[in-house]
């Protein structure tokens, strides 16, 4: 029987076998190494340029294309994640709009990037489906996408080669400082905190000015992160390690204080929570820890938190429990007090790089100078390119009948496009231009307005060519652009820095010890002590006989506004710009150590955790409580001045010491010693004005005052205080521009002896005692009082003072950091 002939199927397979072995362990190997380098450069670290990961500046990039500009309507969430994955990320559309809503959370975000619209989560609860929300680009977004079409940054292939994306974007602000990142690649991570972009964007300026800058210069200006829902950071080491090294740690803490739920009944309230925490996961483990019997005290827990009050969790506290004790437990074994990890892990050359504060932020100045260079140098070829068409189209315009002469005898566009080339020495394009031209330039009017484009694009190309030529004009260029971006997106300073918890060691809850706790505050000795409150709203007591900054030593932090003597248990008052006292218990404040070098008051405690103040009320200085003395000095921002007497009411928590007329409020009080102090008003006009204190009737606490200062159209006072006449006193001016966001300029500041200016009567004008310099319009700071003057920035940071200046009408020299608050050497006027 013959053999079977195969079929054409079984051709087709009957192929020869090819088998390569490999080495499993070099396969392996170099599998890992590409999977680790896709997820390191592709996936989870942000460029130290940009401060983006690629998701995100794909989202951004893609956001812009779509021209959902901030002045635009939202559109779905869904069609953006499709716009992403389709064209420029292509990766599942979970992480892309899991990366998006990060954008545009609040509480993630110092400065977001999406605003969102819809349900986009909260620290407890994850957002909506992308289906159901809606969002657009933030106007912070816009300075990160500012410039893609002025080739600022190179663009390169998407993943199919088949569209154009930017490497990085031109990024107008440090955006890896301000809004931190987080992200874990493989053998590696990333953990970064925000950071306020006035502070971030003002150490960028003067590294710019001074680029051999250390580390504590900067850190004048960024002393530690600014957390977007404010709260309390705990200690201040770890954050110099991390900006020295680029790797360190903080401890946040829960912004909590203690109140009478009931007549009977004290509770702890918690209005804020530590970095990414919500209210549930807290809630969560005290209900856990009560259940188990390792935290006791506790009697309920009650979540109040709305869109009106924000976080607000009671944590009722059982009778016979000492509620600090509890409160240092809740401390210690529940969320309320976390420790943040800083990790500054980013990509530099496309490398993963451990980055200090001075080389991100070398690192981001290098990168927006090349920006700003490529930006610049495109500018230019614009320019030059169309004052080569508007110098051919005056040549036309000279000779038009020729031309259209030449053109009308030419037998097509060529030989026009030759000829006048050939006739006029003009080049192509010029020709090609002038073919172009339509019957409706060929006006008089026209050649004027050609001439003057061309002279303006002269001086153009000039201004850009110096530009190009000079690099200190560049780097005043970058720097200038920065302070732009300050003042119109910056915003003030939100999470309070404490050097140490400032609370005194206090016994558990727990057993037996619960009844010793509760009687702690009872054990406190009624001894003497003084009460203090700094520049950064922080108060604390302490039993040395020289406060803070007293008799010549320098605080490490902050300045004390005010100081009071009281004793452990007893009570002093709190006067705020809405006319008012608050009762402020001692015992409650944190005690300062007794050491022989003058301590930071960051040991202190925020005024919040005691008292509660109305919207935009701000407190102003420390008094006593007693009727003996001439009592209070208030003044006001429409020039009036009090006395008042000091009837205190002995059973009201807060009172009202002056009758405030409508739109006016408390700059300055002062507990007067003997009632011939110098009362001084300073205006936002550069106007001192100081008589004696005799001069004002004393009223009682329904008074209104009297005038003090007389303004002008648009003045307003800015200082009140009062001055013995048996010590050395100054004036501290600062003066700089009205409409300037408060903390975004140094401005310019003088020291001048007070004496240089004459007494005059109440109710004059007063002297000038500042000349402005260009840019300045008035006085956004000042202060009277003891010498030597203290200067401390709004994070509480010190600002050297210049010399005293002989001139009283001078102008101030340039300060070298915004300065929030000055004071004395004992704590304010008067002492």
């Amino acid at each position: 029987m013959a053999p079977r002939k195969p079929s054409q199927s079984e051709d087709l397979f009957a192929v020869e076998e090819k088998i390569v072995e490999v080495d499993v362990q070099e396969e392996m190997e170099g599998a890992f190494l590409e999977y680790a380098y896709s997820v390191i450069y592709s996936r989870a670290l942000p460029d130290a340029r940009d401060g983006l990961k690629p998701v995100q500046r794909r989202i951004l990039f893609a956001m812009s294309e779509l021209g959902l500009r901030p002045d635009r309507a939202h559109v779905k969430c869904s069609r953006v994640v499709g716009e992403v994955m389709g064209k420029y990320h292509p990766h599942g559309d979970t992480a892309i709009y899991d990366a998006m809503v990060r954008m545009a959370q609040p509480f993630t975000m110092r400065l977001p990037l999406v605003d969102g619209h819809g349900n986009f989560g909260s620290l407890d609860d994850g957002p909506a489906a992308s289906r159901y929300t809606e969002a657009r680009l933030a106007p912070a977004a816009l300075l990160m996408t500012a410039g893609l079409d002025e080739s600022t940054v190179d663009f390169v292939p998407n993943y199919d080669d088949q569209l154009m994306q930017p490497e990085v974007l031109p990024a107008a602000y440090p955006n890896l400082l301000v809004n931190g990142a987080a992200g874990i690649a493989v053998g590696m991570a990333t953990n970064m905190a925000p950071h306020n972009l006035v502070e971030v964007i003002g150490a960028a300026r003067h590294l710019i000015a001074h680029p051999e800058a250390d580390l504590e210069a900067l850190m004048r200006f960024v002393p530690g992160p600014d957390l977007p829902l404010g709260g309390r950071i705990v200690g201040l080491d770890g954050i110099r390690d991390a900006y020295e090294s680029g790797r360190g740690s903080f401890r946040t803490r829960a912004t909590a204080r203690i109140e009478n739920v009931t007549p009977r009944k004290k509770a702890i309230v918690v209005t804020d929570l530590p970095y990414l925490v919500g209210p549930e996961k807290v809630i969560e483990k005290v209900k856990q820890l009560v259940q188990s019997k390792k935290l006791q005290g506790i009697s309920d827990i009650v979540d109040l938190t709305d869109r009106t009050k924000g976080l607000h969790l009671v944590i009722e506290i059982k009778t016979g429990f000492n509620p600090e004790a509890v409160l240092e437990q809740l401390y210690r074994m529940t969320p309320m007090e976390e420790s943040f990890g800083i990790n500054n892990v980013a990509l530099v050359d496309g490398q993963p790089r451990t980055l200090g504060l001075k080389e991100l932020l070398k690192v981001y100045v290098d990168f927006r100078t090349g920006v700003v260079r490529r930006r610049t140098a495109h500018r230019l070829g614009k320019k030059q390119d169309r004052l080569h068409l508007v110098e051919g189209l005056l040549i036309a315009i000279i000779d038009i009948d020729e031309v259209i002469q030449l053109i009308r005898a030419a037998e097509d566009v060529a030989s026009a496009r030759t000829r006048l080339m050939q006739v006029f020495d003009l080049s192509e394009i010029q020709a090609n231009h002038i073919l172009d031209l339509q019957l409706r330039r060929l006006t008089k009017f026209s050649r004027i307005e050609l001439e003057s484009e061309r002279d303006e694009l002269r001086r153009e190309i000039e201004q850009l060519q110096a530009l190009l030529n000079d690099p200190a004009l560049l780097l005043a260029l970058v720097s200038e652009e920065l302070a732009a971006v300050a003042r119109e997106h910056g915003t003030p300073r939100r999470t309070v820095l404490l050097e140490s918890d400032g609370a005194a060691g206090m016994p558990s809850a727990a057993g037996s010890s619960a009844a010793k706790g509760a009687g702690s505050a009872l054990e406190v000795a009624d001894d003497p002590c003084w009460v203090l409150l700094s520049s950064a709203g922080l108060v604390a007591r302490t039993t040395t006989a020289g406060p803070l900054g007293v008799g010549g030593r320098r605080a490490k932090h902050d300045v004390v506004l005010s100081r009071v003597r009281a004793t452990a248990r007893g009570e002093v008052g709190l006067v705020t710009s809405a006319g008012r006292v608050l009762r402020l218990s001692v015992v409650e404040l944190p005690t300062l150590p007794p050491t022989a070098e003058a301590p930071a008051l960051s040991g202190g405690a925020p005024l919040s955790a005691f008292l509660d103040l109305a919207p935009q009320e701000q407190p102003l200085t420390l008094c006593s409580l007693t009727a003996d003395g001439p009592g209070l000095a208030v003044g006001t921002q429409q020039g009036v001045v009090k006395r008042v007497n000091p009837d205190y009411p002995g059973n009201r928590s807060d009172f009202e010491v002056i009758s405030l007329k409508d739109g006016d409020r408390v700059v300055g009080a002062v507990e007067l010693a003997t009632g011939e102090e110098s009362l001084v008003l300073i205006s936002s006009a550069a106007h001192l004005l100081h008589f004696s204190a005799s001069a004002v009737r004393p009223q009682g606490r329904a008074g209104g005052g009297m005038v003090g200062i007389k303004l002008g159209p648009g003045d307003r006072v800015v200082a009140f205080t009062a001055v013995t006449a048996d010590t050395e006193n100054v004036v501290v001016t600062v003066a700089g521009s009205a409409s300037a966001l408060p903390g975004s300029e140094p401005g310019s500041v003088k020291v001048t002896d007070l004496w240089a200016y004459p007494a005059k009567g109440r109710a004059t004008g007063g002297l000038r005692c500042h000349r402005f310099l260009r840019g300045e319009d008035a006085l956004v700071l000042a202060w009277a009082g003891a010498a030597p003057p203290m200067a401390a920035s709004s994070s509480g940071v010190a600002v050297d003072l210049p010399e005293t200046n002989d001139k009283r009408d001078g102008s101030g020299t340039p300060a070298p950091a915004p300065i929030a608050a000055v004071a004395g050497p004992a704590g304010g006027a008067g002492e």
